[in-house]
């Protein structure tokens, strides 16, 4: 979106807040106190019926207490986005008409939201795990066993002291790797939760068990690596193990 499209489909601030209620709320306006969904409207901003707060759908994000327009947010948010070089905050100030002071505490909020709440992955998602370390221990180790050996280091899950790590890819799109504590479906589905729209994704990994019960939660594709399948049409793990 550009900023001429900005200003065309948010001319008020009461054209941001609609837009704001309908992208968090799916226009159900909910207490975020206490996540009841009933409410009434006071001066402008919601009253909750059970634990008698007022709110508004800035409350968590990145506008709450701001006395900035909200267009002109979206504005800064556009011109944030759209800058391929990025944007100096004096040049930001100049653009959508604030002090420079006001414009870099802007910038941090906008940067530090896109770090916070990345976009969840959609479409055809591949999900991967494996052990990052080295395969032997060095020479110069002083962990021998009793009879003087270096003891062995094994591949896959019998390791002892490689770092799991799970990848997550959405084809065409971007991809994840994130160190794990283990790779157990706990462990697994936290990671993938952070990264997938479950409502929106089909998750195809191969048939280690930790992915097996996905199935209750998203749409679940499984490769048989274990009998030699590594692909089935679309279903395939060959893009994450690449990476």
């Amino acid at each position: 979106m550009n900023l001429v499209q900005v200003f065309q489909k948010f001319p008020t601030q009461e054209s941001c807040i609609a837009h704001l209620e309908m992208l968090k709320w799916n226009n159900k306006p909910t207490c975020p106190y206490c996540n009841a969904q009933q409410s009434s409207i006071m001066s402008g901003r919601h009253h909750c019926n059970r634990c008698n707060t007022s709110f508004s759908v800035t409350v968590g994000t990145i506008f709450h207490h701001t006395h900035l327009p909200i267009q002109k947010w979206f504005l800064a948010i556009t011109l944030v986005l759209n800058a391929k070089k990025g944007i100096s905050s004096r040049q930001l100030a100049r653009d959508i008409e604030v002090t420079k002071d006001t414009s870099w505490r802007v910038q941090m909020q906008i940067r530090q939201a896109m770090i916070e709440a990345p976009s969840l992955m959609t479409g055809i998602v591949e999900m991967d795990e494996t052990y990052i370390g080295a395969r032997k221990p060095r020479k110069e180790s002083k962990d021998k066993d009793e009879n003087g050996n270096y003891p062995k280091n094994p591949r896959g899950r019998g390791t002892k002291n490689k770092t799991p790590v799970a990848g997550v890819l959405q084809r065409g799109g971007k991809v994840f790797a994130k160190m794990q504590s283990a790779l157990k479906f706990s462990d697994l589905k936290k990671t993938a939760k952070e990264l997938i729209d479950f409502d929106n994704a089909v998750l195809i990994a191969d048939d280690y068990r930790g992915y097996i019960p996905f199935k209750n939660l998203i749409k679940h594709e499984t490769v048989n690596h274990s009998h030699k399948e590594y692909a089935r049409g679309q279903s395939h793990t060959n893009t994450i193990e690449g990476f």
